[in-house]
């Protein structure tokens, strides 16, 4: 993950790290992460875990990867994802762990919105990346009209076997059950907006787990969808932390540093090679010790890797020789722009907790909105009455949302334009007077696209990865996007890397670098 930030307060550290270059007690690292996103700081606490004392190198200076912090007239806000999906509990289990259970929240119940080319509706209340779970609801009703409501009734009276093939893509399942308003009016901004793709571009057992297998068991796609969301916990289907998604980052960092682990920021993998059985990393950064590679790199060496990285690819080419001739989705490129405004006339949440903003929508450069003193109580309070954080997010896949492509490069003009997109797709007259501070973040390689191609790369890459003793990958290129998808693959891959024996050890030997985890 690669981030262009355009304030100082986006790139200070998240917690305090050891120094890097003194070796831990007892000798070297016993494993290197190269990534400190969550993946990477997740991956590092799971060998903390066991016993193994892991050393982080997080390119830019601050750790958490699309999990950022930045300041925007005072107040602490998310400079990039800010809420996760609730699916399997597994990031709540996370927070809990790390004693943040009591600031997890859920959003403000005003429901979300899509604008479309002929106006704008609320999106399905009990639905699955759009797809409504009753195409008779009221509020389906009102955004793909009496037709797209008859034709989405249809989807019930199909044999379960129509748009359900193996391999098959979001958009065409959702074609072939549902029809081309659901698509159009529903999915297609939710898939953009989620995962900067088109439906016809990912796989639908990518985005959504289960659900090709939902509809075929349940006979329609309205029935499947009913059943994934009750496999869900009860109430919403993401949430938050209370101070911004970035107190994960935070407690994560902590709890790595206090299991005798560090994570060192600033620090680039110039290359990683071969060191007997174990693996050589070279890293960029402070100047090193005596003896390193040159002025400001050094040489580290490990017994365990794991690469965090959407650049792991080429990073492991040279150790790794099934990845020869691979190449994995690039990611699209994201800008988010975000403005705090004198806003009293937000105060009603006009569009609910944010929009989706349809292809086609005259005059309006934006993909989404999000509305964020509408969606969290907590940052509501802390903005005060008649103060509002409003974040619009530019760029789909295929586009280039950080240069051209009508996405400004300088701040003030880009505030300019998300000014009037923001006026657009809430409803609501907004003034550039009004804007109290403003903040710019590009994303680069934030969102592989789950498509077919791609899943069968990740597969390709896992196979030639597991063909290298100590070696592992994690990260959302490889498990998909969102929390609910990163923390649970970082979490199993680390714990099997950290109990299998290091390379070069007699089968069943034991671990000498094991060492009970200190007291967190």
């Amino acid at each position: 993950m690669r981030k262009d930030a355009i304030t100082d307060d986006q790139d200070r550290a998240a917690g305090t790290t050891r120094d890097p270059e003194a070796a831990p007690p007892g000798g070297a690292w016993d494993a290197v992460v190269v990534g400190g996103g969550v993946a990477g700081l997740v991956a590092a606490r799971e060998l903390a875990l066991a016993g193994l004392r892991p050393l982080v190198l997080e390119a830019w200076r601050s750790p958490g990867g699309v999990v950022g912090r930045h300041e925007v007239d005072g107040l602490a806000l998310d400079a990039g994802a800010e809420s996760f999906a609730t699916r399997g509990g597994v990031v709540a289990a996370l927070a809990e762990e790390l004693g943040l259970a009591d600031r997890v929240v859920t959003p403000e119940k005003h429901g979300a919105w899509v604008r479309l080319p002929g106006g704008a509706g609320p999106l399905p209340r009990t639905g699955l990346l759009g797809i409504p779970a009753d195409p008779w609801a009221p509020d389906v009703r009102r955004t793909i009209g009496l037709a797209g409501s008859l034709r989405a009734a249809l989807d019930r009276l199909l044999p379960a076997r129509v748009g359900t093939a193996d391999g098959t893509t979001l958009g065409a399942l959702v074609r072939a059950r549902a029809g081309r308003r659901v698509l159009d009016r529903l999915v297609r901004p939710v898939v953009a907006g989620v995962h900067a793709a088109e439906p016809d571009d990912v796989a639908a057992d990518a985005v959504a787990p289960g659900l090709v297998a939902a509809v075929r068991r349940e006979g329609s796609l309205a029935r499947g969808v009913a059943a994934q969301r009750a496999l869900a916990p009860a109430g919403s289907a993401v949430a938050g932390f209370r101070g911004g998604l970035h107190v994960l980052v935070e407690a994560l960092v902590a709890d790595v540093v206090a299991r005798g682990g560090s994570v060192r920021t600033g620090a680039s993998v110039r290359a990683v090679a071969r060191a007997g059985d174990g693996f050589a990393v070279t890293v960029d950064g402070p100047a090193g010790p005596a003896g390193s590679d040159g002025p400001g790199a050094a040489t580290l060496t490990t017994p365990r890797l794991v690469v965090a990285t959407p650049g792991a690819v080429d990073l492991l080419a040279g150790v790794a020789p099934g990845l020869a001739g691979l190449a994995t989705d690039p990611g699209a490129d994201i800008v988010l722009a975000t403005l705090v405004l004198d806003a009293p006339e937000l105060d009603a949440a006009p569009r609910g907790t944010g929009v989706l903003v349809a292809r086609g929508v005259a005059g309006v450069r934006a993909k989404a909105l999000t509305h964020a003193t509408a969606k969290w109580a907590w940052l509501a309070e802390a903005a005060g009455p008649g103060r509002h954080v409003v974040r619009l997010s530019y760029g789909r896949a295929g586009d280039d949302a950080g240069a051209g492509d009508g996405v400004p490069r300088d701040l003030d003009a880009l505030t300019d334009l998300a000014v009037r997109d923001a006026a657009a797709v809430l409803g609501v007259p907004l003034r550039r007077e009004q804007v109290r501070a403003s903040a710019r973040v590009r994303w680069r390689q934030g969102l592989p696209v789950p498509s077919a191609a791609h899943r069968e790369t990740v597969r390709r890459v896992r196979d030639a990865v597991a063909a290298v003793p100590g070696l592992a990958v994690v990260g959302a290129w490889v498990s998909g996007n969102g929390l609910a998808s990163v923390v649970p693959d970082a979490r199993a891959t680390a714990s099997a890397l950290a109990a299998a024996a290091p390379p070069g050890a007699p089968a069943g030997a034991p671990d000498p670098a094991r060492t009970p985890p200190p007291e967190a």
